[in-house]
């Protein structure tokens, strides 16, 4: 199918964008690398009467170190951080997951704010964020404010954000030499949407200890007591069957086959993080 008919304004300022959408009246919906909401149009399964595309702003391009975090304008793509062209990013564990999401024409369109936005529970950007422990910066006609990413989406396709509210940067937290980081999906094949994902993040320098599972239909899920345990502990408190337990209870009404499928991912993800340089426990 083709889109329905609708107004096309593209903007260079975010003021001017934010004016737009309030103008718009819940009518019109931002753009940036049109691959989120492209298909949507395409389908019809969104019916904005006005897109305003953002992808042309120069305030949302750019990427900046602020004290312990990095701020990444919203529609930065995919590529550019799979790249290494921004500086802080060069050695940030968002290179990796970026170098992982769908295919390389994707990717050179495709946005980091965008795919928040879109707020698909399958994709890479809505996990890891998460696990980063990152911060959404929004801004509407009412002014700023910040979002906890692991509460920025309320469900799938759902958000915090209002119909005059744009997303101008992500800040995650740099890297430091103790951080311990790991992500690992499962998809029938690669470059599509993953079945089950899981992103850990450990910073004992900001006390900083998240599991997360992605692909879970909604909102991505927080390990907290087992991300605390193995704070506390270490990898010895992390075998098979305790994860297996963790994801039992997180994901109580998937069956067998779908819970062994996140186990992997989290054991993976863990072991990719090197917090399994010491002993583990016996199976």
């Amino acid at each position: 199918m083709k889109a329905p008919k609708f107004a096309y304004a593209r903007v260079l300022e975010v003021d001017e964008a934010i004016a737009t959408l309030a103008a718009g009246a819940g009518a019109a919906k931002a753009m940036s690398g049109s691959q989120s909401l492209g298909p949507m149009l395409n389908l019809r399964l969104a019916r904005p009467a006005q897109v305003v595309d953002v992808a042309h702003i120069p305030g949302l391009r750019a990427v900046s170190r602020k004290a312990d975090w990095v701020e990444i304008g919203a529609a930065v793509t995919h590529a550019e951080i799979e790249d290494g062209v921004h500086a802080p990013l060069a050695d940030h564990p968002m290179r990796q997951v970026a170098r992982g999401i769908a295919y390389r024409a994707i990717r050179t369109r495709g946005t980091v704010g965008g795919s928040l936005a879109h707020a698909d529970p399958a994709a890479d950007w809505v996990v890891t964020l998460a696990a980063l422990g990152a911060r959404v910066t929004i801004r509407s006609p009412r002014g700023e404010r910040t979002a906890e990413a692991d509460a920025f989406m309320l469900g799938a396709y759902t958000t915090v954000l209002e119909p005059d509210e744009l997303i101008v940067a992500i800040s995650v937290p740099s890297q430091t030499p103790i951080t311990h980081w790991g992500y690992h999906k499962v998809c029938r094949k690669p470059g599509e949407f993953a079945e089950a994902s899981a992103a850990v993040y450990f910073d004992a320098s900001r006390k900083r200890a998240r599991i997360v599972l992605g692909a879970v239909d909604g909102p991505p899920l927080l390990l907290h007591a087992l991300a605390a345990e193995i704070a506390l502990k270490g990898a010895v408190v992390a075998g098979r069957e305790a994860l297996r337990a963790a994801v039992h209870t997180a994901l109580p009404e998937r069956d067998a086959i779908d819970r062994k499928l996140f186990t992997a991912c989290l054991e993976r993800a863990l072991d990719q993080s090197g917090i399994f340089a010491g002993p583990k426990q016996a199976e």
